[in-house]
Parts: structure tokens; sequence; C-alpha cells
């Protein structure tokens, strides 16, 4: 499987502090690493997972991608081309190609427009012109599953679903080849997720898209990825197909994301990892590696000395000192604070 997205080395840093008072104050921090030195490829077809808690540079990295927010360093080449550093214009039609859906379904369409506006937009911001936009509307929500009728609908009329199916629309209006997609069943009821997932699956399937899919719900993660990645202050701490990370995870900060999710199995919510202390600031990355501080596994190596990429395979990666095995996997059973 060809690589469509390949990023090397990504780091997105926010400004917290003017660089001026940094400049007479030493104690001064004035930027922090948002995103820290990430690489990771995405296939032609395929469906990437990308997780973590709150704050962990999800949605910074997948925005970078698409020039929402600029990169300090590192490289990102889409189909083979270098698109990091382009200009708004030379980035315009790649902008057609690479495809984002926001997290929020209803807060991210413009209240003033209707579902017509909404979704034939793109052809109107590219300058596609000569499109007859009533039979493109009149596509894009057949493609979606929603009658032609609510194209005079506003945005406030939508329920969470119809409106995440607008947003769909919208984001392949284009025919892009990649789909960043945020969150994209936040706030869903369960059964209206999957109608979503089912729908990303068939057009998917239909087309080709590849899918960076960003999200919390592990659950989505199992079901619809085919490998995935796993990130905690801005870094990525392991990597690998859905399948091998689910079934045998290495870093302690996977399983333990993985026993917090959800199961309606009573016995294995039993088997629950708690992590203790707070995720760590930004502002004072802990030294060795950055985990240690909340680790059931740290020892004394971990405080001191940053770990180093191991690969096992072709796509398996992590960064631990102390990997877990399946052996100790199944040991780590209990709900008390490790």
């Amino acid at each position: 499987m060809s690589a469509l997205l390949q990023i090397r080395d990504l780091k997105v840093r926010f400004r917290v502090r003017p660089a001026l008072r940094a400049l007479f104050d030493r104690d001064s921090i004035s930027s922090i690493e948002a995103v820290a030195g990430v690489s990771l490829d995405i296939g032609e077809g395929e469906t990437f997972g990308l997780v973590g808690e709150s704050g962990s540079g999800k949605t910074t990295l997948a925005q970078s991608v698409i020039g929402l927010v600029p990169v300090a360093e590192g490289t990102v080449r889409f189909g083979g081309h270098e698109i990091q550093g382009l200009g708004p214009s030379a980035m315009k039609p790649l902008k057609r190609e690479i495809a984002m859906m926001f997290q929020d379904p209803t807060g991210s369409l413009s209240p003033r427009l209707t579902v017509r506006s909404l979704i034939t937009e793109p052809f109107r911001i590219h300058g596609l012109k000569g499109r007859d936009l009533d039979a493109e509307c009149g596509r894009l929500l057949a493609m979606v599953g929603l009658p032609a009728d609510f194209g005079g609908r506003y945005p406030y009329q939508l329920s969470g679903g119809q409106a995440r199916r607008v947003g769909v629309a919208r984001a392949l209006a284009l025919r892009p080849k990649l789909l960043l997609a945020d969150e994209p069943t936040a706030g869903l009821d369960v059964s209206v997720q999957g109608e979503i997932l089912n729908l990303l699956a068939k057009l998917q399937d239909e087309t080709g898209l590849s899918i960076l899919m960003v999200t919390h719900n592990l659950n989505v993660v199992r079901h619809v990825t085919d490998r995935v990645a796993v990130m905690y202050l801005g870094r990525i701490v392991e990597t690998g197909s859905t399948e091998e990370v689910f079934h045998a995870p290495r870093h302690p900060y996977t399983a333990a994301l993985l026993s917090a999710n959800p199961e309606p199995d009573p016995e294995a919510r039993l088997n629950r990892i708690v992590l203790s202390g707070d995720v760590p600031s930004l502002l004072r990355r802990p030294t060795g590696c950055e985990f240690h501080t909340r680790c059931f596994r740290a020892q004394e190596k971990c405080t001191r000395d940053a770990p180093e990429i191991t690969r096992e395979g072709e796509s398996r990666a992590y960064t631990c000192h102390f990997p877990l095995s399946e052996e100790v996997e199944a040991r780590l059973t209990g709900s008390e604070t490790v």
C-alpha cells in the first residue's frame, strides 16, 4: 500500500509569552510544543486512527496537515509532493484533495446558510464555474442519505445526525483523496454514531478515500480503523495495526487508555488501570520519559533517559524502556490507583 500522506518530524509551537520577555527572563518560556516531532504515514484507502487524552495534540496535528495551524519544523508530503511551506495560492488546489470535518456537527455550520448553500460552497470557494449547483446539491444529499428537500433547511432545523451528514456532504463535495475527521461521532447517540461510521465506510469503499480519524472513542477506533497511533503530550508513543495494539499494547499509556474504555461486562470493568497524577503541563515537560510521572511501571531510568523507538515488524513501534508483554498485561488487574 503506497503512502498518500507522509509526515516526518513535525513540530507545532504556540507562543505563550512575548518573545521579548523571554529574552530578558531566562526562566520565562516563550512557546510550547503542542506537536513534538511526529512522524506517520497514511496509505491510499486506509483509515488511520489517532487517539489520546484531551490536549495530547491530536487535533492540532490534523489541522497542521491542511494548514489551519502553522508548522514550526518538519515535512508534510501529500501524493508524493512536499506541501509544507506552500503559500495560500499554491495550497488552494491541494485543499480540493484534502478535506476536514470539524468536531461540532452543528456549530461548524454557518447558521445563516441553507443546507444547499453549505454543501455547494466548496464549488464557489474554489472557483469551479459552470456547475449546476442544484444538481450538485441533489447528488450530495443523496450521497449521504438525506432527502432532496433538505437543501432548503437551516442548521437549527437539523438533528445532530443530520447535521453530521451535511458535514460529510460538504467535506466530500469536491471528491477529495484524504478526509481529516475530527471526532466524527462526538455528541451523537450510539445508534446515530453507527449510521455515520457505516456511511463513511460505504463512501470509502466507493471512492478509495483515505481517512485520518481523530477521536477519543476507542470503540470507534477498534471497529473502523486499519492502524492506530497513540499520542501523549504531543508525541506518538505507540503505533501499529489496530488489531495488534488493542490485543497486546506495548506502552503502559496505551494499556491504561484501553482499560478505561467503557465495557458492558462488570468483570472487564474490574481490570481498569487508573493512572496516578494529572497530565503534565507542556510548559514543564517531565525529564526522561515524559509519561514516567503517571506510569505504573516507571523505574529510575525512566526519570532520566528518554526512550528510543522500538520497532516490531513492519508497522509496530513504541517508545518505552519497559514495554508490556502479553503475560504482564494479563496480570494487570484491580481497580486501585497504580
